[in-house]
């Protein structure tokens, strides 16, 4: 058994080094799938987009880790996504015109805006695990909107109000400013993705992680045994949401900036979908839910404004022209015919050929 294990975690490790090479060489190729993506994939658009779909699969990782694991409900969990952003944003605005080496004033930019990170996930961690089930997710949900609320609120200032915050790019290295450096961009995306990944994955073996999913399948049993599940769950707390900074960070550097709606509870909720998508039970269906809930959205934002919806009856121009019916109608679908998500396909599947095998050649001939 331990060598049957030993040779599985192997093949596992082996397609996954692979997969990553095979993603970090995609810029490299000129591949073109039609209606998936604007263009072959070493042009900036398709870039910027694959680029954008890798971190929106990293931050719905650090969801998963509270949700699928911890059992933790937040609705606030894109607040720290948008501490990162805005985090790092504001303190390269702050060092202004320095002497300093722009390499040095960078990183202290960025170690800066993970401590905030970290003060902050621990103050909201901190206040709402005092409380479990769905007040726990109605006091994430009050954070996320005061942090929303005074974002939008501070026009001219320091978050930049509705207009947003612009990057600074006078301490940011040439490598990752500009159109021509998208490809750049792309490969510091899938490097905090597989960081990211190598965390989680770090976090759920330990044995925080053993407790965490105990907890959540039975906190009275865990209290019994002598452990505490407010310190193993704000553990998860803080860890989902300083990962949640750092792919908020990468997400500024992309975009060149920070949009308000990143801070919205929606934008929580569309992190809850993207999970549920690709099935809270694996790692993988997490991220495979981030990348083709970014792709659908994209793809759908562009055949909703199309000619052929816009010849459609009312009837139905009226339903397809907006693409979050549509991605709303696909969520319904999964959760009603595919509980386990993208992730419990091929259990499905493989389920569904034990209970019908295929009768072999003679028994048919007979």
């Amino acid at each position: 058994m331990n060598r049957l294990m030993t040779a599985k975690s192997l093949r596992l490790v082996i397609g996954g080094v692979l997969l990553v090479v095979a993603l970090a060489i995609l810029p490299l190729l000129a591949i073109d799938i039609p209606g998936v993506l604007p263009g072959p994939t070493y042009t900036p658009g398709t870039l910027q987009l694959l680029a954008f779909a890798l971190l929106i699969a990293a931050l719905a990782l650090t969801y998963r880790i509270m949700f699928g694991l911890a059992g933790l409900l937040s609705f606030g969990h894109a607040l720290f996504f948008a501490a990162g952003a805005y985090g790092l944003a504001m303190t390269l605005e702050a060092f202004g015109p320095a002497e300093w080496p722009s390499a040095l004033v960078f990183t202290v930019a960025i170690a800066a805006t993970l401590v905030l990170g970290f003060v902050l996930a621990a103050t909201v961690g901190a206040l709402a695990l005092r409380v479990t089930g769905i007040s726990f997710a109605m006091v994430t949900l009050a954070f996320a909107q005061a942090g929303s609320v005074l974002i939008r609120r501070n026009p001219g200032s320091a978050t930049g109000g509705d207009e947003g915050l612009a990057l600074d790019t006078a301490h940011v290295p040439p490598e990752f400013v500009g159109v021509v450096d998208t490809r750049n961009l792309y490969w510091l995306a899938l490097g905090i993705l597989v960081l990211v990944y190598l965390i989680v994955l770090w976090v759920e073996k330990s044995r925080a992680g053993h407790v965490a999913e105990a907890i959540r399948e039975n906190e009275l049993r865990v209290r019994v045994i002598g452990i505490r599940p407010y310190n193993v769950k704000l553990l998860v707390f803080i860890a989902a949401s300083v990962l949640a900074s750092v792919a908020g960070m990468g997400y500024l550097l992309l975009q060149s900036g920070a949009a308000p709606r990143i801070a919205t509870a929606d934008f929580t909720l569309t992190l809850l979908v993207i999970v549920v998508l690709g099935g809270a039970g694996a790692r993988w269906g997490a991220m495979v839910g981030g990348i083709v809930y970014t792709l659908l959205d994209q793809r759908l934002t562009a055949l909703a404004g199309s000619d052929a919806i816009a010849a459609l009856p009312d009837i139905l121009r009226v339903p397809l022209s907006e693409p979050l019916f549509i991605l709303g109608t696909l969520f319904v679908l999964v959760v009603l015919f595919l509980p386990g998500g993208i992730a419990g396909l091929p259990a499905r599947i493989a389920t569904g050929r034990k209970q019908h095998p295929v009768e072999p050649e003679e028994a048919v001939d007979a």
